[in-house]
């Protein structure tokens, strides 16, 4: 069972915690291929959670685009319009540690769920309402984030700025019950991947750096 910590996002000690940990974020990279061989934007990543795990820094903390700088300028704006929307509250969504694993969700609503916003352009807000589901670029990071913090239900919020004020928003909700098949490919794979940062790991401290 994960720990939870009560921690402002994107603050020092939040990226602290994340350092060599598999976050929700990255879980597309090792789900990608399942069932076959992990490709290359898995390895690299395995190899800098394993560099960050044997020196305890964390390296892309100063890592920004665009798309990152919109979701965190858009996200309170998403949250405020859910909230009036769903007539609840939404309380920090922390840091979880299950050791290998550490995520932070957008929010926690109440005891039984968890929010994911993506603040996304209008093309993909389109898509999203046309296929009435999750976005697949971000379903396995919804589904680790409902396994991590054993909620009973995700809501994925897709938000547009460019739509009509009353289509911005987009809520499309799953349940951890229905999940079973993903949870344990979820489970299959990390167990993969855990052993492909071991590797890189032994690699990096058995190997001579000196040829002479």
């Amino acid at each position: 069972m994960a720990e939870y910590f009560d921690v402002d996002q994107n603050g020092d000690e939040w990226y602290q915690m994340r350092c060599g940990r598999l976050g929700g974020s990255s879980i597309s990279k090792v789900m990608a291929n399942y069932g076959k061989a992990f490709g290359e934007p898995a390895k690299k990543l395995a190899v800098t959670m394993a560099a960050q795990q044997l020196t305890g820094k964390i390296l892309e903390q100063s890592y920004s685009n665009d798309h990152m700088e919109r979701g965190h300028e858009k996200e309170p704006i998403a949250r405020l319009m859910y909230e009036q929307e769903t007539f609840c509250t939404v309380d920090n969504g922390g840091f979880f540690d299950e050791g290998f694993i550490g995520l932070s969700p957008d929010g926690l609503v109440g005891t039984d769920g968890v929010i994911e916003i993506k603040s996304v352009l209008a093309h993909v807000h389109y898509s999203t309402i046309k296929r009435m589901g999750i976005d697949p670029a971000y379903k396995w990071q919804c589904y680790l984030n409902l396994k991590v913090t054993g909620r009973q239900w995700l809501d994925f919020v897709s938000y547009c700025a460019e739509f009509p004020e009353d289509k911005q928003l987009f809520i499309w909700r799953v349940w951890s019950k229905d999940l079973r098949e993903e949870f344990l490919q979820l489970d299959s794979r990390i167990k993969e991947f855990k052993k492909e940062v071991g590797k890189a790991k032994d690699l990096i401290l058995n190997t001579n750096y000196i040829n002479q």
